[in-house]
């Protein structure tokens, strides 16, 4: 498991590709299911246009990104997509990076039932998607990523650098300049011996 201490670094950035190879595990209902993490979006607080944090906003739903990082923060997309955030850099400073896909590794038959799909290698691609594969509602908002629900592991996934590809992130046309930021970091490979 991650230790507390890793989320609190503050470059929201680095996180996100640093992020990319580790695994995300959920215990719910008793059931584990996990994935390694093959893409993320950073979210950069107050500065970034693109969060829903920019400016200083403060509202019920944003409120969990203002906690102490390692934390979920979980919200509803379109009324129907459950978003899979984790909560990085100290109390008051509301940096979050987004889990857009992920690679099961554990649990498959769970996920399976879950997507209502038969496992093939992209069909965890795109965060409703990696949410909905977990098991994870809005019920796990404001979580530690310490605990025994919901965590994340690194288990020495062999990623080298230059499997890490680099653009702007996906769906955020609103945030002006903003949405050219090379903040979304994901990895095609799929053999991860």
């Amino acid at each position: 498991m991650l230790k507390a201490s890793y989320y609190l670094n503050p470059d929201v950035v680095f996180l996100a590709k640093d992020l990319i190879g580790k695994t995300l595990c959920t215990r719910i209902n008793n059931k584990l299911t996990c994935g390694i993490i093959t893409e993320t979006e950073a979210y950069a607080g107050v500065v970034d246009k693109a969060s829903h944090a920019y400016g200083g906003r403060r509202t019920h739903r944003t409120e969990t990104m203002y906690n102490k990082g390692g934390v979920s923060y979980v919200y509803l997309c379109y009324g129907i997509h459950r978003l899979f955030n984790i909560v990085t850099n100290i109390k008051d400073e509301p940096h979050a990076v987004l889990v857009r896909a992920i690679y099961p590794t554990k649990g498959i038959k769970e996920i399976e039932k879950r997507r209502g799909l038969k496992f093939s290698p992209n069909f965890c691609v795109g965060p409703g998607k990696v949410s909905q594969a977990l098991g994870i509602d809005l019920l796990h908002n404001n979580i530690s990523l310490t605990g025994n629900e919901l965590w994340l592991q690194d288990d020495k996934v062999n990623i080298k650098e230059s499997d890490i590809l680099v653009g702007p992130r996906i769906g955020i046309d609103y945030a002006g300049e903003d949405a050219k930021l090379p903040y979304r970091f994901w990895t095609e490979k799929r053999d991860f011996k």
